[in-house]
């Protein structure tokens, strides 16, 4: 992983390697009881999943981060780890997934995370979420038209939400209209190849507040997006 990281310009430490290495196995381990991945081999693992969440760290803001869907704990867990600037907060709603998430920050003794069990639509609602994170991220959730509801309510203006997808052309095209009328602009659209894959970081930045009839709820964030 260190050396492949370094071809991106991606540095890792001792303590870092050691901290991934913990997470494989936790990851691993888990799995067997909990559906977090159908990734199990260990270089798989450390190139699919920890070397793809560190592609997109450059575009993290410092301060508060909030990971949407945060599931088996990517991008967030490499975040944490890369990330010492950064306070993550994994929001995710299955309580099975909330107990791995919380045996990582423990195992990988992360002081810069915590874990949220619940759904973005309605955590975004509450004042004391919304619009109050620097940045936000999402891997494998859902079509960009409908993450960009969930995430950006989470926002604070002049900070962003940062997309992890695979070739992502159509879905950036079809999510316009969202972006724009939820409170965000298109920033950057940073194209990469992993291992014979396309890969994609979306960079939405916040230039206004949501509006507070977003996200609307009831699952009509996927069944009718914007």
């Amino acid at each position: 992983l260190e050396a492949k990281c370094s071809t991106w310009n991606i540095a890792l430490t001792g303590t870092q390697l050691d901290q991934l290495d913990a997470f494989a196995q936790i990851l691993v381990d888990y799995n067997q009881k909990v559906n977090l991945t159908a990734i199990t081999d260990r270089e798989e693992i450390f190139v699919k999943h920890f070397l793809d969440s560190a592609l997109g760290i450059s575009c993290v803001q410092p301060g508060n981060l909030i990971d949407i869907g945060s599931g088996g704990g990517l991008p967030a867990v490499p975040i944490a780890v890369f990330r010492e600037d950064v306070f993550v907060t994994m929001l995710e709603a299955t309580g099975k997934k909330c107990d791995f998430l919380n045996a990582v920050i423990e195992t990988l003794n992360l002081k810069n995370a915590r874990v949220l069990n619940g759904r973005a639509e309605e955590y975004s609602r509450m004042q004391t979420y919304r619009e109050r994170f620097d940045c936000c991220t999402a891997r494998a959730v859902a079509r960009m038209n409908t993450l960009c509801e969930y995430a950006l309510p989470f926002v604070r203006v002049s900070g962003s939400f940062v997309a992890y997808k695979g070739d992502a052309a159509e879905e950036t095209a079809e999510a316009a209209r969202a972006i724009a009328l939820l409170g965000g602009r298109l920033k950057e659209e940073k194209r990469m190849e992993l291992e014979g894959a396309c890969r994609t970081i979306v960079v939405v930045e916040k230039v206004k507040s949501t509006p507070p009839q977003y996200p609307r709820g009831r699952g009509k964030e996927r069944k009718q997006p914007l």
